[in-house]
């Protein structure tokens, strides 16, 4: 008969995993001397450059939070001066308006004043004239007349008071003519414009 055989082991032989054994020391210290090693080359440059980096960060973040700030300063400043550019501008475009109406003002004054200057020495170089015409228009006239009345009449009427009635009175005819055309004519044009 032939079975299988089983074998017992005795029970000094068998591992116990509560009790440790030569390969956990060993592996107990290699992981130790590897901890020691990890903790005292590894982890703090480690640590160093995370610490550094973290810093770094902070740093950044600090400059941009100023740089921000400086920024929105900035731009308000910017924001101010073109607020009073724009009313420094309103300002001197409302002076240089005055001004110009002044000016306007001062020019139409001047135009108005020499537009009356030259009516007036018109008006005066007209009555001069007018004067020169009556005294020669009188001596001609006034020759013609007599002349005239001496051929009509068939006497000579040479005496000089005379002729001068006569030259007055038909000057005075046209005077009283003229007056007469010129007051209708301004009648015509105050009821043309009313």
């Amino acid at each position: 008969m032939t079975g299988p055989v089983v074998q017992i082991v005795p029970m000094a032989e068998q591992s116990n995993f509560l009790v440790p054994n030569a390969t956990f020391l060993v592996e107990l210290a290699a992981f130790a001397l590897l901890f020691y090693l990890l903790a005292k080359y590894v982890i703090p440059p480690i640590n160093r450059a995370m610490t550094n980096r973290q810093e770094a960060i902070r740093q950044e973040f600090a400059d941009l939070d100023k740089a921000r700030a400086d920024a929105n300063a900035a731009e308000a400043e910017f924001k101010a001066q073109i607020a009073d550019a724009r009313h420094e501008a309103a300002k001197i475009r409302e002076e240089a308006r005055e001004q110009g109406a002044q000016i306007v003002a001062e020019m139409r004054e001047q135009a108005q004043a020499e537009a009356a200057r030259i009516v007036d020495n018109g008006k005066n170089q007209v009555a001069a004239e007018r004067q020169q015409a009556v005294a020669s228009l009188r001596s001609e006239v006034g020759t013609l007349a007599t002349t005239l009345a001496g051929r009509i009449v068939g006497e000579s009427l040479e005496d000089d008071e005379r002729s001068g009635r006569v030259v007055d009175r038909f000057l005075a005819d046209l005077d009283a003519l003229e007056t007469s055309k010129a007051a209708a004519r301004d009648g015509a044009a105050q009821n043309g414009a009313g």
